[in-house]
Formats: C-alpha cells, sequence, structure tokens
C-alpha cells in the first residue's frame, strides 16, 4: 500500500515523529513501513560509460526541474562525458577500470556514494558488471537500463540478437541490479514495432529512445517512492 498525504492546516508532523507514532501499530500486525517527505529530492549518482543517450536524458530532465531528484555527479569509466557533465556543474569522477583493479575501483565508488550521501545508483548505460559484494552492499539502490525487452536477449549486443531472431518487437529494459545479471526486479518496459527493413543500426537507434524513457521512468518512480519491492518483482504505484 502506498499513501500519499497532503500538507494542510495544521501541518503534519515529520517524517520521525510519523514512524514514532505508527511504530506500536505497525509492530502488532508485524507490518514493514516507511514514511517520506516528497520534498526532500532523493541524491543521485549516475554512472555511464561512452554511451551518451540516457545521461543526456537524465541531466536534460534535471536540469529543466522535472525529475524530482537531485543529480549529485556522474561516475565513468572513460572521459567521454566529463564536459557534458561539467556543463551542468556537476562533478566528474574518471575511474578506469579493468580486471586487476575492479574490486579497488568499485570501492571508491562506494566512497564517493558514501561521501556524497547518495540514495540511488543509476546507471545509465554503463558498460560494466558490478561485483556481487557492490550488489548486496546497494541492494535496491542501483537502476540499470538494459537495452532489450528481458528476460530475452541478456548480456551483450541484444540488439544484433533480435535482429538475428528476426523480431517485429525491440524494447528496453529498467530494472534493479541483483548478483544475477540482467535478472533483477523489473521496473519498466518500454517496446517499439519494427518489421523487416529495419538493420541493426536502425534497431539500435529506435531502442535508444526507448531506454531513454524506461530508465527516467524507473528513476522517478524509485525517487518518489513509487515502487515496494516484493521477492523477484516490484509493486510500481504509477
Amino acid at each position: 500500500m502506498r499513501v500519499e498525504f497532503e500538507e494542510g492546516e495544521p501541518s503534519l508532523p515529520d517524517t520521525g515523529d510519523l514512524d514514532r507514532d505508527f511504530e506500536t501499530i505497525a509492530r502488532q500486525f508485524q507490518m514493514q513501513w516507511s514514511f517520506f517527505d516528497l520534498a526532500v529530492k532523493p541524491r543521485v549518482l549516475l554512472a555511464v560509460s561512452r554511451h551518451t543517450h540516457c545521461l543526456n536524458d537524465i541531466l536534460h530532465r534535471w536540469g529543466s526541474g522535472v525529475l524530482p531528484a537531485e543529480v549529485v555527479g556522474v561516475v565513468s569509466n572513460h572521459r567521454d562525458m566529463e564536459k557534458m557533465t561539467e556543463w551542468y556543474g556537476l562533478p566528474y569522477f574518471y575511474l578506469p577500470v579493468n580486471e586487476e583493479n575492479k574490486l579497488d575501483q568499485e570501492q571508491e565508488i562506494v566512497q564517493i556514494i558514501e561521501s556524497l550521501r547518495v540514495d540511488l545508483y543509476g546507471l545509465a548505460r554503463y558498460m560494466q558488471i558490478l561485483s556481487g559484494q557492490m550488489c548486496e552492499a546497494l541492494q535496491g539502490r542501483i537502476i540499470n537500463i538494459h537495452h532489450s525487452f528481458l528476460p530475452g536477449f541478456k548480456g551483450a549486443n541484444p540488439y544484433r540478437q533480435a535482429y538475428m531472431r528476426g523480431v517485429k518487437v525491440i524494447g528496453a529494459t529498467a530494472h534493479y541490479v541483483t548478483t544475477d545479471l540482467d535478472e533483477g526486479p523489473i521496473i519498466e518496459q518500454v517496446v517499439e514495432k519494427v518489421d523487416h527493413n529495419c538493420d541493426v543500426d536502425d534497431l539500435v537507434q529506435i531502442g535508444r529512445d526507448a531506454e531513454c524513457v524506461a530508465f527516467a521512468r524507473a528513476i522517478k518512480w524509485h525517487c518518489e517512492h513509487r515502487i515496494i519491492l516484493n521477492g523477484s518483482r516490484t509493486v510500481v504505484f504509477r
């Protein structure tokens, strides 16, 4: 259940007071509960590799004031997005990664998350597989955009996989990250019709629009506390 209160007269108590007042009845019925003040925008750290579209879209929405979040920086294993990020006045953390330094690089990211008091880590086409330790440490706080309609075409090159199968619909999936690659609880999926005239490049271009929409919706709904995790699934109050 999700209930939203609008402040009137007299003013609502703060979330700490609501927690304390509600605790007795919540314990009686063995409830899990949380109160959030929607005026307090969750702090979001974004991660990206070399594909610009999802990051550009989220930063534009944030800069335009339509994303109910406070974007606090961008992490990347490449320098490609540095100038664009700095144009928005945000810090850019360039952290190159390879097989030898992967765990150390992830520890640096965790330190950034802690120092910036990050509530959500958004993978805006960050083309790295996170370690199990990081997935577990940030459980329910990492959202990834995968460029296919999961559970089909997992892993690398999903658009080529889709092309080779001759699909008539392609899509993008925003999901929470877990230790199981591309199998986390799904938040949003967006699809587009395609046909035999489309080559792989066409599928990529069409799919990128779907990726932006799905990722932005997932970030927005998470920041508005509209998503409840229920095992391997989500309940989304749109």
